[in-house]
């Protein structure tokens, strides 16, 4: 008889316990800093625009975009510091190298999505779909209208021969647009070419690599060199500038998609993963989902002037202008794993 009552108590117990834990395990998924209504981002993006999305999307579901903005390594750094106590539950920057180190640094996880699968092309998107980009960015030639007619242009490649000499602007070595577009030309000719190119782009140099995109246009009109490579989007940026003085160096130079017989102009992504350890996994995905969205995407295309991913969206009457060009055809992971070897290559170069 006791030893049967001892059996019930042990059983019971054992029941308490269990639902015990069930319930801790319950709190647990829905614990940590997660808030209903609520999601954190981590951005190296800084444009009026995104700010402007991120309201329009409270707007629309009731759920807050808290925004944590630095510098994309920093912004890394962070997150790798942080690991499982982060608040951080997305991650956006401006180059598909960089997604592609917070990937191999496992700070990202997958996510399924139809919606994304319809919104962003394959090549655009990480193959695990850890990240997924959400605008385009051509890196182009910009030239002086006044001193360069553009049937003298053609390729990245010819930038490196002699009627180019002294004429060339660029920004340093260590801008990740450079290196993603020497990461680019690893994946499609190879190291010894690529390297080729960069000692090629040295030696025709019109000053020591300095500066930012904007200051490159600002050299052209200047006189200090004749041509530069750039992005699209700061053309675009400047044209609309409310400073007269941007206006007048853009409305000088003109817009040249290199390549197009070739292997295409390089284009770049800002694209946005979830994080490893988001504790508002709903929440995010659905500003991924927004911010891929046609009503998303336009406003990209209108207000930075930066080429929408989703094939739905047409490009700005501005980019338009441009005309229509040949892009790289090559999965943007191709950029984050010739990272290194690119920074090795431009030391190689003297690429300073």
């Amino acid at each position: 008889m006791i030893k049967k009552m001892r059996l019930q108590v042990f059983a019971l117990i054992s029941i308490l316990l269990l639902g015990i834990l069930a319930g801790c395990g319950a709190n647990t998924e829905g614990s940590g800093s997660e808030k209903k209504g609520e999601v954190n981002l981590y951005t190296s993006r800084h444009y009026e625009t995104d700010d402007a999305l991120y309201a329009e999307f409270t707007k629309q579901t009731g759920i807050k975009v808290n925004v944590v903005k630095g510098e994309e390594n920093e912004l890394i750094e962070r997150l790798s510091r942080e690991g499982e106590a982060t608040q951080g539950d997305l991650f956006l920057t401006s180059d598909a190298g960089r997604l592609h180190w917070a990937k191999e640094k496992n700070l990202l996880q997958p996510v399924e999505s139809k919606t994304l699968a319809a919104n962003v092309p394959e090549n655009l998107m990480d193959k695990e779909k850890e990240w997924y980009g959400l605008t385009k960015r051509a890196r182009v030639i910009v030239y002086s209208k006044d001193r360069v007619n553009p049937d003298q242009l053609s390729t990245y490649e010819n930038l490196t021969e002699p009627e180019w000499k002294g004429k060339v602007l660029v920004r340093p070595a260590d801008n990740v647009y450079n290196q993603s577009l020497l990461a680019s030309f690893i994946s499609l000719n190879g190291e010894e070419k690529a390297k080729s190119w960069a000692k090629g782009i040295v030696s025709n140099l019109a000053r020591s690599p300095q500066g930012n995109d904007r200051d490159q246009a600002r050299a052209i009109v200047a006189g200090e060199g004749d041509v530069a490579i750039m992005n699209t989007y700061y053309v675009g940026v400047m044209l609309n500038s409310e400073d007269p003085e941007e206006v007048k160096v853009a409305e000088k130079v003109g817009v040249f998609f290199p390549n197009q017989e070739t292997d295409g102009t390089h284009v770049n992504v800002s694209g946005i993963g979830l994080t490893k350890h988001a504790k508002n996994k709903e929440n995010a995905v659905k500003l991924m989902e927004f911010l891929s969205g046609k009503e998303a995407q336009g406003k990209f295309a209108e207000a930075n002037y930066e080429y929408p991913v989703n094939p739905d969206v047409q490009p700005s009457e501005l980019l338009k202008s441009w005309g229509d060009f040949k892009a790289q055809d090559l999965q943007l992971s191709e950029l984050g794993k010739n990272n290194a070897d690119a920074v090795k290559l431009f030391n190689e170069a003297g690429w300073k």
